[in-house]
């Protein structure tokens, strides 16, 4: 681990890298059923986790994956699986579990948003979770993991949909009123969370496992579909908020134009951590942000039509245009059962070749 000298919230190794599966990776090759007792039921949830991490060591532990494989852990979250759903019940969607994919969001359809914080924390799902929690803790004495909380638009569109774009117009101050409350929501949750396991956002990135002090990553994957003018009206305060008071503070954005935020996200003065989406501008966010680190995502299907040289060549230039190894992290997320454990090999190589190529470099 090393303090970065130009940002002292992110001590981490040198170009940390990870990796997670689509629940249809887990479900072809382990059999693993992803219904409502992976989540909820407290024995399967530890043996779930467990053998996870006996597939991963299995395939992949001469990368250190599956370091876990021989331990019952109290995880109250699924941390090897990348998807929000747990929030979207609190405040009123449907959710379908399915075998061999992730809980499905039912858009609750809402005329308006009309958020009810003493209604989430009343809810079913949410007396669930704690009932998990409660179970889990009397079993093992602590608990650990965490669950992903999403982001405030995400949330907001789940609920009424494409209305929450014609409401900045009709509706500014009301929106921005109830962003807040969706905001305030989320923060209560996490912050319960946090305080329990000492983590929040592994089950957002597994990327930020590696550095020292938990981040606290903000899901913006719907931030494609609005203007930056919009974002910093509407959502950069939130942001610029959270990031004041939880560091490292990070965002997640796994759509392909990060970089058309590059100049508004170098607004929010302590933002550490950005999750970088697959087409991103890393040369034009490093110039914006040169304190952040930036977490490049591989594209999960994109790589399957890589040869093993293409990928290491794509590795290389991504990790070279982020300027700053010390600053950088690699990962690949929600690959399907049809990805080759070659292309994982080829991205775990090429990381710990550059690992060494910039250890002889310094």
């Amino acid at each position: 681990m090393k303090v970065n000298d130009k940002n002292q919230y992110i001590c981490s190794p040198l170009l940390p890298v990870d990796i997670v599966f689509h629940p249809s990776w887990w479900h072809e090759n382990g059999g693993i059923v992803f219904d409502e007792d992976f989540f909820y039921h407290p024995l399967k949830r530890v043996e779930a986790e467990k053998q996870m991490e006996n597939m991963l060591y299995e395939r992949f532990g001469q990368f250190g994956l599956g370091a876990d494989r021989n331990r019952n852990l109290p995880v109250i979250g699924a941390v090897h699986n990348a998807s929000g759903y747990i929030l979207q019940e609190m405040l009123g969607c449907q959710v379908i579990y399915q075998e061999n994919s992730s809980p499905q969001v039912i858009p609750a359809r809402m005329d308006k948003l009309d958020i009810d914080s003493a209604k989430a924390f009343n809810s079913d799902v949410f007396k669930k979770l704690l009932t998990l929690q409660d179970k889990l803790k009397s079993r093992y004495g602590y608990l650990m993991g965490d669950i992903n909380w999403g982001g405030v638009l995400n949330i907001a569109l789940d609920l009424i949909g494409e209305n929450v774009f014609t409401d900045f117009y009709l509706r500014p101050d009301e929106t921005k009123k109830q962003f807040l409350l969706i905001s305030d929501v989320i923060e209560r949750f996490v912050s319960g969370i946090g305080s329990q396991t000492g983590t929040t956002s592994i089950s957002v990135n597994r990327n930020v496992r590696h550095i020292e002090k938990p981040v606290f990553l903000h899901s913006e994957c719907s931030h494609t579909m609005i203007s930056t003018e919009q974002y910093e009206e509407f959502l950069m305060p939130v942001d610029i908020a959270w990031s004041q008071k939880y560091r490292p503070y990070g965002i997640h954005y796994c759509g392909k134009d990060p970089h058309r935020y590059a100049e508004a996200f170098s607004k929010i003065e302590n933002l550490d951590f950005l999750d970088v989406g697959w087409g991103g501008d890393i040369k034009e966010l490093r110039k914006y942000l040169p304190q952040t680190f930036l977490n490049v995502r591989l594209d999960p299907v994109t790589i399957n039509s890589f040869t093993d040289e293409e990928l290491e060549k794509t590795i290389t230039g991504l990790v070279t245009d982020s300027d700053d190894p010390w600053l950088t992290g690699l990962c690949c997320i929600n690959m399907d059962d049809k990805v080759a454990d070659s292309k994982i090999n080829v991205i775990f190589r090429t990381v710990e070749n550059l690992r060494q190529m910039y250890h002889v470099v310094n």
